[in-house]
């Protein structure tokens, strides 16, 4: 399965047929004002989709069901950098029960998608090492960088932590947005402008910064720049 739409058909099939949206306190269905509240559904498992270009770009289909209120349905929702802002009970409530923990980290690699066909990149393992140099030269080198005024590629995703390596064009902006966790961004070249209500920083590189979560920052490149995004979860 390769779209949300695939994804939406299986699970209908399954019996998740109630359409949810998301509010801030909780989740809603429009048919008939139905409301879950945090302590009344639980995630039964979650989809997740990588934008090509942009972090930004992801999504997520929620497969949910409440047992108080006899309902099975889905929620897709916008996920890491633009994530909605919502109360920290329904942020616990959408993450999936965790599995038992396995002693040894299961590998992880990336799919080919029609940007990067050659696919079988170590995502997670229990060891990963990552030549930045490399990553530089082929975020340069892809269709989405010539075309457009940035390119991302996910070096490292696990439970716990994700990896983004980012490149602007001078001038691209990453527009007001907020994490659901810590984030830091570390320079590699070029030059940014970071900005919260509150501060206003330009980092060159070898710079680096940490953000608290669900504050709401602006990333410009003031000149062709290319930095390390961690976001903790």
């Amino acid at each position: 399965m390769t779209t949300v739409s695939e994804v939406l058909t299986l699970l209908k099939k399954e019996g998740y047929t109630v359409d949810f949206n998301l509010t801030d306190s909780c989740l809603l269905c429009h048919g008939n004002s139905l409301q879950l509240h945090p302590d009344e559904f639980l995630v039964d498992k979650h989809y997740r989709f990588e934008g090509l270009s942009d972090p930004g770009d992801e999504a997520v289909v929620y497969a949910i069901s409440s047992a108080k209120h006899q309902v099975k349905g889905t929620l897709v929702n916008g996920y890491g950098m633009y994530s909605e802002t919502m109360t920290d009970d329904l942020v616990k409530a959408l993450r999936e029960k965790a599995p038992a923990v396995s002693p040894v980290t299961a590998e992880k690699s990336n799919e080919a998608t029609p940007q990067r066909p050659a696919g079988s990149r170590v995502l997670n393992a229990p060891l990963v090492t990552l030549d930045l140099t490399k990553a530089r030269e082929q975020i340069k080198q892809e269709p989405a960088w010539q075309t457009s005024d940035r390119n991302a590629l996910t070096l490292f995703k696990s439970d716990g932590m994700r990896l983004v390596l980012m490149a602007l064009h001078e001038g691209a902006t990453l527009k007001t947005h907020t994490a659901p966790g810590i984030i830091s961004v570390q320079v590699l070249e070029g030059l940014l402008d970071f900005r919260t209500a509150a501060q206003a920083v330009e980092l060159g590189p070898g710079e680096l910064l940490t953000l608290q979560a669900g504050i709401p920052h602006r990333v410009e490149a003031l000149e062709e720049s290319v930095f390390l995004l961690t976001l903790g979860r």
